[in-house]
């Protein structure tokens, strides 16, 4: 399993309108943005326990957690997603599902999973059933994504965070959701073997350390 480095920093609207500019210059748009940039919607999953939810509060250092998810309200494509983290570094694994699929799993029709042949969802089949993992609540927001060559750099802009409570109606786009609080714009970086200097130089923002937020934590503060 390869993992890539990550950094997340919580930033302000000044901070990113900087960045904004200074990424512009030497980094591209992510190729699949509409005019710079996107919308996301997840739905994410725990257990009875929120085991995800816990370990991620108090800094497990190996975890994991499962999200489906799709772009720009384009059911067409959607991906079901494991993110694994150890020790400060990210793997995120990747299957495609079709809407009807998705839709099951939302609904907690898993049982055609077993046929399925496909390594991934046998996972995800074999911890709802056996672990109790269920869908628990949308995350939304909008990224603007930069991407650049060398050491296959994405840096991303993340804010309007929102949150659908307890629903899990994900496919639906009049699903409403509500701000997730006071949450931070979030700046990410990520990279493989090294991070170019050009780009450490354009996210450099003095009084900002690196952190660990989760917007699935964020979106979970009303329960």
């Amino acid at each position: 399993m390869d993992y890539r480095h990550e950094w997340k920093h919580e930033i302000n609207v000044s901070d990113m309108i900087a960045l904004r500019q200074r990424l512009r210059a030497v980094a591209s748009a992510d190729a699949h943005t509409i005019n710079g940039r996107y919308q996301i919607r997840s739905l994410y999953f725990d257990d009875p326990a929120d085991t995800a939810l816990r370990e991620k509060l108090d800094g497990v250092s190996r975890r994991e957690k499962f999200r489906i998810r799709y772009y720009n309200q384009d059911t067409s494509v959607i991906h079901l997603e494991k993110k694994s983290k150890l020790a400060g570094l990210g793997n995120k694994q990747t299957t495609v599902l079709t809407a009807a699929q998705a839709q099951a799993i939302a609904d907690g029709d898993i049982g055609w999973m077993t046929g399925s042949g496909d390594a991934l969802l046998l996972e995800l089949y074999a911890k709802m059933r056996g672990g109790g993992l269920r869908p628990k609540t949308i995350v939304d927001y909008t990224r603007e994504p930069f991407v650049y060559g060398p050491g296959n750099v994405r840096v991303t802009l993340d804010y309007d965070i929102r949150t659908g409570l307890n629903c899990t109606d994900f496919l639906n786009p009049d699903c409403v959701t509500i701000p997730a609080g006071n949450a931070p714009v979030i700046l990410e970086v990520k990279w493989d073997g090294f991070l170019p200097d050009i780009i450490r130089d354009a996210v450099r923002l003095n009084g900002r350390r690196a952190g660990a937020f989760s917007k699935y934590a964020q979106c979970r503060i009303y329960g």
